[in-house]
């Protein structure tokens, strides 16, 4: 048996994914440390773990800044638009995969196009489309927004992920009579439960955690989401970064507790989707 010796690349190996431990795991750290740090403690090192652990920070910025009703409204942007991007993109793929014609191949490059303009292209027209629809400081604009900015890469993994899967088990369904909708209610889209998990999450991270288009759009109403309402600490001349930290954990952990629930789908289905 040939004993595997340790040698200068393997050292160099292990040298490197300690280094990338080490920058991963930083600003993890800070977090932690700045969350419980007392306001006393904040002039010594940010590296310096606390002398004192002050966890009601988390009270007061809970309390101070209403983050209550901030984590209702970021939940119900983020699951009202995750439900429909997940029900309108999964639906427009489904066609863009299995028709073949020249309409469904150019309406695919359009969604493709979507994923190459940045929309900070038309902040402005949106900006003055949602006030003139009397939307803004409302969560109907933030769910309309990200509802155009995530379908096309919401598109573009449910089409790959389709064109990877036969088409016989619609086409079986369609001889016993089924219709189109019926084929992808009910065949089609149990099928894609792997990349569901994956474009959940995906587009579940970016909407939870935006800052800017919901400062624009509910900036300074009851409607505003949770990365607003914290920032209402930080000010012109000073802030409590203390409060700042504390209130940035609550608005992490229930969104990276669904991710380590569907971590396992977010892996198979965007693998799948590329292959596709």
């Amino acid at each position: 048996m040939r004993r595997h010796r340790y040698g200068l690349s393997q050292a160099l190996l292990e040298a490197v994914m300690v280094l990338v431990t080490v920058v991963f795991a930083a600003p993890l750290y800070l977090l932690l440390v700045f969350a419980v740090r007392h306001r006393g403690d904040l002039e010594t090192s940010a590296w310096a773990f606390p002398t004192h652990f002050d966890l009601s920070n988390f009270s007061t910025a809970w309390t101070s800044a209403s983050l209550g009703p901030a984590l209702l409204n970021s939940t119900l942007v983020t699951v009202v638009s995750g439900a429909l991007v997940i029900g309108i993109g999964s639906m427009a793929a489904y066609y863009l995969a299995r028709s073949k014609t020249r309409l469904s191949y150019g309406l695919y490059l359009l969604f493709l196009g979507g994923l190459i303009v940045p929309f900070q292209l038309g902040l402005v027209p949106l900006y003055q489309g949602m006030r003139d629809l009397n939307l803004l400081g409302t969560p109907l604009s933030l769910i309309i927004f990200y509802l155009g900015n995530l379908m096309p890469f919401t598109v573009f993994l449910y089409a790959g992920f389709l064109r990877a899967l036969p088409p016989s088990y619609e086409e079986a369904a369609r001889i016993d009579g089924a219709s189109h909708l019926q084929a992808y209610v009910f065949v089609a889209f149990p099928l894609l439960r792997p990349v569901t998990g994956t474009v959940l999450i995906l587009n579940a991270i970016g909407t939870w955690n935006d800052f800017f288009t919901p400062m624009l759009y509910t900036g300074g109403t009851k409607s505003q989401t949770l990365p607003v309402a914290i920032y209402a600490f930080v000010g012109q001349y000073s802030a409590q970064w203390e409060l700042v930290f504390a209130g940035l954990l609550i608005a992490i952990l229930p969104i990276l507790i669904v991710y380590f629930l569907l971590q396992r789908s977010i892996i198979q289905g965007f693998a799948s989707g590329v292959k596709g």
